[in-house]
């Protein structure tokens, strides 16, 4: 394919992560340093921020500072949730976006996200291809959910996880402290893939792990869930539960209470309280002290407790798309694809097509849930506990994290 010069754009959307600004940071820095691209153009917010015309010239950002991107959570150049329309029944914001382009010389498009924004990169890439222009469009994968199609794992999933089984840890210490036994349910984020509810199995391999684990690829039955926590609390006068916020009954609907709390900007259903509501029916049902945990917001930011993998394999995938769209290559997402053998762990990147991968959700193996549907097998944990290895890199100041400041500069 021939030579391709001009500006690249780089954007981030859907729920951040605590290592979604270590991706950013590897499309950026290696953009920054590659003579076809000749400026790199951040946007506010999203495909928001390329539609309203607010775009940050990352030249103007100072390098060292940059660097602190891959140890800050969040997302530094703001995220957004926002459906685009089919363009062959409302093309207005594709409109929009080829008039940005052109004005910008934007010849690369990186767009750093999960399912619905692999679906807005394979839009775009679709729209500018039908009308001529050229513009070579790569997804840079992000979610903590772990349920992007093809890849091996998702950068953002790990670092999660080993929040998540570090937090179980803890909490099942804590919950034996007093010598009076208590029921622990723990909620964790996954609308339809229990992949971050699973990875609680992990502080299994420290004894410190849950005791019933119940995720949202096999119906749940409140009955059963009953008699599981009864079961264990008889044997061991505790009981640790780790629970999908995701998890539904036969029929399809959802077990959490706050299911009809709204929406998100993909019609997607808010879900929150379920912890709350089996607590309650445990309460009621065994009469003994119960304490409800949602672990929420914590697990997609806790950047002291990322994974040194994670970190690295997240700027490995944004590196990976420049270079991947500067020799070429184009609708495509960069991906993993990874071995576990006597070897020990190795992954490498690995280009996906962006319509494999578009609103398409994968879900933790049934392979690799127990027959009883309250927990995983050592699949799972041989599966991830590679993943969950090296520590974060993160600057502190006065005993707390030295996160990125940008300056923000607007393009002109």
């Amino acid at each position: 394919m021939s030579e391709l010069k001009g500006a690249c754009i780089v954007g981030q959307s859907g729920g951040p992560t605590s290592v979604i600004n270590a991706s950013v940071y590897g499309v950026i820095d290696t953009a920054l340093k590659n003579p076809n691209i000749t400026r790199v153009l951040g946007a506010e917010h999203g495909i928001k921020g390329v539609l309203n015309d607010r775009l940050f010239d990352m030249a103007q950002e100072d390098p060292a500072e940059l660097e602190l991107l891959k140890y800050t959570p969040s997302s530094a150049l703001g995220s957004c949730r926002y459906k685009m329309a089919d363009p062959d029944v409302d093309d207005t914001d594709y409109k929009r976006i080829l008039e940005i382009f052109k004005k910008y010389d934007v010849r690369y498009f990186f767009y750093n996200g999960g399912n619905d924004s692999m679906d807005t990169c394979n839009k775009i890439s679709k729209y500018m291809s039908r009308v001529g222009y050229e513009c070579r469009v790569m997804g840079v994968p992000k979610t903590i959910d772990n349920d992007l199609a093809g890849t091996d794992h998702c950068p953002g999933f790990a670092s999660a996880a080993k929040y998540i089984a570090t937090s179980f840890m803890e909490v099942s210490r804590d919950s034996q402290v007093y010598d009076k036994g208590m029921v622990t349910i723990i909620e964790c984020m996954g609308r339809h893939a229990g992949w971050l509810t699973a990875a609680a199995a992990l502080a299994s391999v420290k004894n410190d792990g849950p005791d019933l684990i119940y995720l949202p690829e096999v119906d749940f039955s409140m009955e059963q869930f009953v008699a599981d926590v009864k079961r264990v609390y008889a044997e061991k006068k505790n009981c640790l539960v780790a629970v999908s916020e995701g998890i539904h009954y036969a029929d399809g609907t959802f077990v959490s209470e706050a299911k009809t709390s709204g929406t998100d900007g993909f019609g997607h259903a808010q879900l929150g309280g379920l912890a709350a509501r089996l607590a309650d029916v445990i309460k009621a049902e065994m009469g003994v002290k119960v304490r409800p945990i949602e672990l929420s917001l914590l697990q997609r930011c806790a950047a002291h407790c990322a994974s040194g993998t994670d970190i690295a394999e997240s700027f490995m995938s944004g590196k990976t798309a420049v270079e991947a769209a500067v020799a070429g290559a184009t609708d495509k997402m960069v991906g993993f694809a990874c071995t576990r053998d006597e070897n020990g762990y190795k992954c490498e990147p690995k280009l996906f097509d962006l319509s494999l991968v578009a609103n398409t959700e994968k879900k933790v193996p049934l392979e690799w849930i127990n027959e009883a549907h309250n927990g995983v097998n050592q699949g799972f944990i041989d599966y991830c506990l590679p993943l969950i290895q090296g520590e974060t890199g993160m600057v502190k100041e006065d005993g707390l994290p030295r996160f990125v400041q940008l300056k923000k500069v607007f393009a002109k």
